[in-house]
């Protein structure tokens, strides 16, 4: 098993729509980066753990824990010419961008950036060095079990 830290902007998919997708779950749509879209297709698997990121919002933070529960596949929004994901080079044949589903765990307090970069314990944590930029980025098995205590102990 691994884990994850998958960013989203909450106007656009927050921690309470996927809470509302239920045990379903919804695909992680719109990854156009190639080493975040390499994480979901090489190195994603059915139940790793996922830390929901809330970003680009007033107070950017963990929201939520969720799992993967369908592998890779296709992202459509690629063939889509109205979407803001539409890729002309993708084809059906050869698809170039894939995304994977994931589904809710328990909703949580917001763990903002400025707490997680306040731990000493998190100081390596990859979310928390400068330049990163990736949407979705690993988590090491000691970070996750010092974030997810720091989660549900309130």
């Amino acid at each position: 098993m691994r884990y994850w830290l998958m960013k989203s902007e909450p106007d656009e998919f927050s921690i309470d729509d996927l809470v509302r997708a239920g045990r379903k779950g919804a695909p992680w749509t719109g990854v156009r980066n190639y080493q975040a879209r390499n994480f979901m297709r090489d190195e994603m698997r059915v139940g790793d753990g996922v830390l929901f990121y809330h970003s680009s919002c007033p107070e950017p933070g963990i929201a939520g824990l969720a799992e993967v529960s369908r592998a890779a596949y296709p992202d459509q929004t690629q063939f889509d010419r109205k979407s803001e994901y539409f890729d002309a080079k993708a084809t059906r044949d050869d698809p170039r961008w894939v995304h994977v589903d994931v589904r809710i765990v328990a909703k949580t307090r917001l763990l903002p950036l400025a707490e997680l970069r306040a731990r000493r314990e998190l100081a390596s944590m990859r979310i928390l060095q400068r330049g990163n930029r990736l949407s979705i980025t690993p988590v090491t098995a000691a970070e996750w079990e010092f974030v997810t205590g720091e989660l549900l102990k309130r």
